[in-house]
């Protein structure tokens, strides 16, 4: 195959990717069908990160691909290093794909002296020269207006949405937002899905970073199977506590739907442990195989992304792939 794709006028397209995560970039390449451009990339002795493109990619439409995975902050700065690379390579434009939008929950101030990151996250990428920003599922939708040009926010919820379809009976299933933040998120769903909504109340603790604490639930679940909906799983605790409380509460079942899975720290014990019969996450991050546990489905975002990447390149509407779904 070819690493890159023309249309009329001279218009071509590249794919770069980081080492983040190489089998979504491939996977992405392969829906396309093109070969990912050719690129050195390593770290120096003293984390300093080096990378080349071994193709021009002078005029060319570039898209430059990378997960924000642990380690995250290391991952950013390949990508940024990328996009200066594109730029002074003299790509004509340049498209961040970040299938998970690191920094995004650090998107307002919740005390004082505290940072914006996100904000930081999109001014860096505009400063290293990215004219547009492609992300699955941010944390929250106001991300979209801290980045001085286009935003493609893409959802992974109809794929979710149609693999949960095959797992549960849609006459007894109840839709539940972890807590007051997901509510937007699962309501969606629950219009999707044609269920009723549930809502787990919880607060957490401002003093212990990743504590929460389960408070009361709205809505009715006894006897009937619950489908849990999160943007992100991070240490699990979340979760599991919203899992707990929905037992406490007569929940026939518990399955989980979460775009990214960051599965930190206690994460895979508390969701292996928790009664949780199917938790299912996409490939936004990679997974390793330390990380997987009997009730992990993984499914695979590259056909989004690819259709994404298809519709901005040939100047189509990213919007029309989710017409009915949002």
């Amino acid at each position: 195959m070819s690493t890159e794709i023309t249309r009329p006028g001279e218009r071509r397209m590249v794919i770069a990717s980081g080492r983040a995560h190489p089998e979504l970039a491939e996977g992405v390449a392969r829906e396309l069908g093109i070969d990912l451009l050719p690129t050195t990339a390593y770290t120096f002795a003293n984390g300093e990160l080096y990378v080349r493109f071994g193709e021009s990619v002078r005029g060319a439409d570039a898209f430059v691909l990378q997960s924000h995975a642990a380690p995250i902050n290391e991952s950013i700065m390949e990508q940024l290093i990328m996009v200066d690379a594109m730029k002074r390579a003299s790509a004509k434009s340049i498209t961040v794909v970040m299938p998970c939008y690191g920094y995004a929950r650090q998107d307002k101030k919740h005390r004082g002296r505290e940072p914006i990151s996100a904000r930081l996250m999109a001014d860096l990428f505009k400063t290293a020269g990215a004219d547009r920003i492609m992300a699955v599922d941010l944390h929250t939708s106001q991300i979209q207006g801290f980045f001085n040009g286009p935003v493609d926010h893409l959802w992974a919820m109809p794929m979710l949405a149609q693999y949960v379809r095959t797992r549960v009976a849609p006459d007894n299933l109840t839709i539940v937002s972890p807590d007051a933040g997901r509510v937007r998120l699962a309501d969606q769903w629950s219009d999707h899905m044609g269920a009723p909504l549930a809502i787990i109340h919880k607060r957490r603790d401002p003093n212990v970073p990743n504590q929460v604490k389960v408070h009361e639930l709205v809505g009715e679940v006894e006897g009937r199977t619950c489908v849990l909906v999160d943007d992100m799983i991070d240490t699990g605790g979340t979760i599991a506590q919203a899992a707990a409380a929905l037992f406490d509460n007569g929940a026939k079942d518990v399955l989980v739907a979460s775009t990214h899975g960051l599965l930190s720290g206690p994460a895979v014990e508390r969701l292996r442990d928790s009664g949780i019969s199917e938790v299912v996450v996409t490939d936004s991050l990679p997974i390793p195989e330390e990380k997987r546990f009997e009730q992990l489905t993984v499914l695979s975002i590259a056909p989004l992304i690819a259709r994404a990447v298809r519709e901005v390149f040939d100047d189509g509407s990213v919007t029309s792939l989710f017409n009915g779904h949002v």
